[in-house]
């Protein structure tokens, strides 16, 4: 027994000393320095190596989204409207996107998820995130103050206000919409315009491509002559400036 005990405290013993595996960043760069490269030179490898594997990460998420986009979802709208002036309407409450897309975000390698990233008294901000297995990932910001209609005490206006940020934003990022999509009152409009434009917009990584993405955007729903779809991509393009800056 004691001949057991101490050939596994030998081997772990080896194991504390065997240092980092060899395929890691601390491993590539030992091996780096022990050939006789300098430390200024690992670091600019290091670096090197870092922007490829970012660059493959957003390859990939790419790559998934495509076929995310190429699968045949559908928003069935569950909720109907009984009073006030949307009587009559039906929309697609969150749970039915979160269960509409989840499956075919999951096959792709994507998943979503929201972080509240403003918690004010009279102000609520929304960020839904869409990330892959790659490690890459895209967000989308919204915000509103709290819904007090319909009687609502405190905590429910910030809760309705949050389930409705949460809606739009999974809306946005993920680029669908309702069939016959509901415009709260409004005449109807090609919601399917305004969505693609401000999921391109979320989907923009630098400011470069943000400001392309405003310039066509604004030029194709211009030729359109659609205002809510403007409006929709106006406030995507305030909201992606904003986090550019905070960046």
């Amino acid at each position: 027994m004691s001949e057991i005990i101490e050939m596994e405290q030998g081997r772990s013993a080896v194991a504390s000393h065997q240092g980092p595996a060899a395929d890691s960043p601390m491993g590539m760069m030992l091996a780096a320095m022990q050939q006789g490269a300098t430390l200024e030179q690992v670091e600019k490898m290091m670096d090197l190596q870092e922007r490829w594997s970012k660059a493959e990460a957003k390859k990939a998420y790419d790559a998934a989204f495509a076929a995310f986009k190429a699968e045949s979802v559908r928003i069935i709208k569950s909720k109907d409207v009984t009073d006030g002036p949307l009587r009559g309407k039906s929309y697609a409450e969150l749970h039915d996107w979160v269960n509409a897309v989840t499956p075919a975000l999951s096959k792709h390698g994507l998943s979503s998820s929201w972080k509240l990233t403003r918690d004010e008294k009279d102000w609520i901000e929304v960020t839904c995130y869409l990330r892959h297995v790659g490690g890459h990932e895209e967000s989308v910001s919204m915000g509103g103050p709290p819904d007090v209609g319909g009687a609502k005490n405190a905590i429910q206006a910030r809760a309705s206000a949050k389930s409705y940020l949460e809606r739009y934003t999974l809306k946005a990022i993920t680029g669908l919409s309702e069939q016959a999509d509901d415009t709260d009152g409004n005449a109807p409009a090609d919601t399917a315009l305004g969505d693609s434009w401000v999921s391109q917009m979320a989907q923009a990584d630098t400011v470069e491509a943000m400001e392309a993405t405003w310039a066509a955007g604004c030029k194709d729903i211009d030729g359109k002559n659609d205002l809510n779809a403007f409006k929709a991509f106006r406030q995507a393009y305030a909201d992606k400036k904003k986090m550019f800056k905070e960046a």
